[in-house]
């Protein structure tokens, strides 16, 4: 589990359960939250739409055995059915806002009932966009729900009457793999409910979609150019392990999250121009262009890399930095050559 997630949780779990520390836990957990959503946000506006049907651990036992869309459903229509159905006793935000149509979705379940090829033809169905808009909503929802409770309402159980009404919602199916959901939720009281299905359950179930995406990343990285636009070597990038590069449909590098489209401005730029890379520009010393940006800490690394491109060719500046990295880690490689970009070179070329 990651580190980070798993402290802020277990952070939560103590706090929340003492009257006197209860709203503070309540924070910790909307932080702990908010981190988990802005992840599915980056998997959303980074991946490309075949990305959320793709099932490349099919068969594995595990989370990560699902998709992308699949996973988004599962967490949500959970959250939805529970904070509503069960501890709010209001209407689910899937059809109060209409979002059992625009989401597109052939069940209102949660899915646990799906196996084998059905769940990736499922995601297919759904639109992806409507379907980050439903998890943002019953996110922001369930918050709403969870600022007005307050600590004597965390023991209060649920009897034979929820089982019934669950059943009579249709939202979960009596499919043997769903249908033990009811009873799960059912002998829980508000506080076990808030431990699972708004924390824990998005943790596994986030970081399975972070497993999906990293091996499809690895998976379109296959045989492609390792030589970003800007003159960065994807073999030796931090970045290497989750992004697919910016020569495919799955690029996860820095300067393509924070871009509109999930683009980085310096592969549209090569892209636009019809050249390979920066080191092709005639325009390279003086371009200030997306990564190349003066603020941009690695600005100055990444020119330098692509002048020696440029003066020595791909195979050379692959080998080079076989050599730097025998001695350095990919942090102090950068710092050392984002001193100034000639000087960078000037290292590039002793090595």
């Amino acid at each position: 589990m990651n580190k980070d997630w798993s402290d802020m949780n277990r952070q939560m779990q103590a706090l929340i359960s003492r009257k006197t520390t209860f709203r503070e836990g309540v924070e910790k957990l909307l932080e702990l939250r908010k981190s988990l959503l802005e992840q599915i946000q980056q998997i959303a506006t980074t991946c490309p739409p075949e990305a959320f049907w793709q099932m490349p651990f099919a068969g594995a036992k595990g989370y990560h055995s699902k998709t992308l869309a699949y996973s988004i459903w599962h967490i949500f229509r959970i959250e939805d059915i529970v904070a509503h159905e069960m501890i709010a006793g209001d209407r689910q935000v899937l059809f109060e806002q209409g979002f059992s149509e625009s989401v597109r979705s052939p069940i209102i379940t949660t899915g646990n009932e799906l196996s084998g090829e059905a769940i990736p033809a499922f995601s297919r169905q759904l639109d992806v966009k409507a379907l980050c808009r439903y998890a943002r909503a019953v996110a922001q929802s369930t918050e709403g729900i969870l600022s007005r409770i307050e600590h004597s309402d965390l023991k209060r159980k649920f009897g034979e009457d929820m089982v019934d009404k669950l059943r009579r919602t249709g939202c979960v199916s009596e499919d043997e793999n769903a249908s033990w959901l009811i009873d799960y939720w059912c002998s829980r009281d508000v506080l076990g409910l808030i431990r699972m299905p708004f924390s824990r359950h998005w943790i596994m179930h986030i970081e399975a979609m972070l497993r999906i995406r990293n091996q499809l990343c690895r998976r379109a990285r296959k045989g492609v150019d390792p030589v970003a636009y800007c003159g960065f070597s994807c073999n030796h990038c931090f970045l290497g392990e989750w992004c697919g590069s910016c020569r495919t449909a799955y690029n996860i590098c820095s300067f393509a999250t924070i871009s509109p489209d999930g683009k980085c401005p310096n592969a549209v730029c090569c892209q636009g121009k019809g050249i390979d890379g920066c080191y092709e520009c005639d325009d390279l010393e003086s371009c200030e262009v997306g990564f190349y940006t003066l603020s941009n800490d690695g600005a100055l690394a990444a020119k330098a890399q692509a002048m020696y491109i440029r003066a020595h060719g791909k195979k050379a500046f692959l080998q080079v930095h076989d050599r730097l990295h025998q001695k350095y880690d990919f942090e102090k490689t950068q710092e050392i050559l984002g001193q100034d970009y000639r000087e960078g070179l000037r290292i590039l070329e002793e090595n």
